[in-house]
This record gives C-alpha cells, sequence and structure tokens, in this order.
C-alpha cells in the first residue's frame, strides 16, 4: 500500500548525516514470509503456519532537494570517493559517485514515522533505483530498499529533521549526446536493478518535431540538473550531473497516429558505466 507523505515522514540517517525526506509515496515495512502446512486427509484438519521475518522490503518516492540530493544519490548509486575541493570557490566540494551491486553499497539506517508511532529499520541498503525527468515536474527519485532485520521501535521523542529546501525541476536539466546538447528531450527515466551486479535501462521521451533525432548508439549522455535560483556559488552547490556511457538502444516505441507534435519513446540499455557528481558546501564524508 503506499502512503502519502501528509502525516508520515521518513529520515535516513548514515554515520555522518541525518536527513529528513520529504516524500511523495513510501511502502516502507517488514517482509514477512509464512511456511504453511496444509490439513491432512486424516487428523484434525487444521490448517498451520509458521510466521518469519524476512527483514525490511519497500520503497520510498522522494523528490530531489538542495538538501537531499547528494546524500540519496549516493545512497542510490553506492558509493562515493573523496571530496575534493572545487577551486576558486570558498567552500565547495565534489564528490564522485559510483554505481555498485547492493551487496557492495553502502548501509544506512532508515526511521519511519506514521500514525505516532516510530519505527527504526537498521542496516537497510538500495537494490534498484528509479530517477525521473519530466519538463515541468520536480525530479523525483525512486529508492527499492531491503534489509535483512526487523524493525525497531525509535526510542527517541525528540522532534525527527525535516527538508524543505529548494527542489529540482525538469525545466533545468540539460542533455548533451555525444557532446551535443539536446533541446528535444521532454522527459527521461533511468532505471538501475542492484542485486547481483547492476542492469540500467533509460527511457527518453523526445519530440520529432524540435530537433534532430537521437542516435542508436550513444557513446556519452550527461544529464545536468541546476536549480532555478542563481544565489548558489558558482552554480555549484545546486547541481548533480550523471553520465552514463555505451548506451545502445532495443525498442522504439514512437507512435505516430497524431496531425500534432509526436514525442515518442526510446529505450536504452546501457553497456558501459553510470557514474554521478554532487556537490556540498563541506569537505565531510556522505557517510
Amino acid at each position: 500500500m503506499l502512503v502519502n507523505g501528509c502525516d508520515c515522514l521518513i529520515v535516513i540517517k548514515t554515520q555522518y548525516r541525518e536527513v529528513g525526506v520529504p516524500y511523495a509515496e513510501e511502502t516502507i515495512r517488514e517482509a514477512v514470509s509464512l511456511l504453511t502446512e496444509e490439513a491432512a486427509i486424516e487428523g484434525d484438519g487444521l490448517c498451520r503456519a509458521i510466521r518469519k521475518s524476512g527483514g525490511v522490503t519497500g520503497c520510498v518516492v522522494t523528490p530531489l532537494t538542495i538538501g537531499t540530493a547528494p546524500l540519496l544519490l549516493y545512497l542510490a548509486m553506492g558509493s562515493a570517493g573523496l571530496p575534493l575541493y572545487v577551486s576558486e570557490t570558498r567552500n565547495i566540494y565534489r564528490y564522485k559517485l559510483d554505481l555498485l551491486p547492493m551487496e557492495n553499497s553502502t548501509r544506512f539506517d532508515l526511521v519511519q514515522e506514521r500514525g505516532g508511532e516510530r519505527k527504526l529499520y537498521t542496516v537497510c541498503r538500495v537494490n534498484g533505483f528509479e530517477l525521473r525527468f519530466n519538463r515541468g515536474e520536480a525530479i523525483h527519485l525512486k529508492l527499492d530498499i531491503k534489509g535483512e532485520r526487523p524493525p525497531e521501535i525509535y526510542p527517541y521523542a525528540d522532534p525527527l529533521p525535516r527538508e524543505s529546501g529548494e527542489r529540482f525541476m525538469g525545466d533545468r536539466v540539460t542533455y548533451r549526446i555525444n557532446g551535443t546538447e539536446y533541446h528535444n528531450i521532454y522527459g527521461l527515466t533511468l532505471s538501475t536493478e542492484k542485486e547481483s551486479g547492476t542492469r540500467t535501462e533509460l527511457w527518453i521521451k523526445r519530440s520529432l518535431e524540435q530537433g534532430p533525432d537521437i542516435p542508436g548508439i550513444i557513446e556519452e549522455l550527461t544529464i545536468t540538473a541546476q536549480l532555478l535560483r542563481d544565489k548558489y556559488e558558482y552554480r555549484y552547490f545546486g547541481m548533480f550531473r550523471i553520465t552514463l556511457t555505451r548506451l545502445v538502444l532495443i525498442s522504439d516505441e514512437t507512435s505516430i497516429d497524431s496531425a500534432d507534435g509526436v514525442i515518442g519513446p526510446l529505450r536504452y540499455y546501457v553497456a558501459g558505466t553510470v557514474n554521478a557528481e554532487v556537490f556540498t558546501i563541506d569537505g565531510g564524508s556522505l557517510e
């Protein structure tokens, strides 16, 4: 069951950081399996079941903000390099994020407040994610979360942090394909599965009338998202960038059955690398 964020709160905790996630939907819950024993032909006719906790399962869908984007993208990708100071700025640091399988990704804790009850889910990992860009909408990240430990009651009554910073919007995203900027991309969805290796696909929605068509093989695609305000120093703090290499077209699902403008989807498989860059105003670890 999807739960909206009206009276609920999700907080993600790592060793050094704690961020309240302004989510749109969430399904975080205890994963339960039942071992059933059916009634025999002869006997008392009772069905029995053994309840076994399977840890944690579910997802969180959240709009990316200036305060949450660095940490959430880091958890989605799985690994971050050392912070590098950005020259000619006062206190801006850059982190390179690399995509890793779930088994090698960073662990984190999650606090869920719902209906006046707080639960703590420990030793969680991201086993898949989906990043959605659409013109006129906030950029949303869906994190599929998995853990091996059952939830605990969160014992602290202190107010939990809430993030209300500026949100990244699809109108401020640029797409560069093989070094050329494309202005006819209306939406893009990056989908990655991380269990037993990584598998990444990309959906591109483009207008056929407003620019050149997108090639079937893309050597490099760079997606750069910036915030609307202009006060962020050198546009680094308030920006993130995702780079994908060696994309191969696997299907073109464009259907031209209208006299109006056509926006057709292309589906690509990412055969190369996936990495990201995020920026913060301090040099502390994202962990």
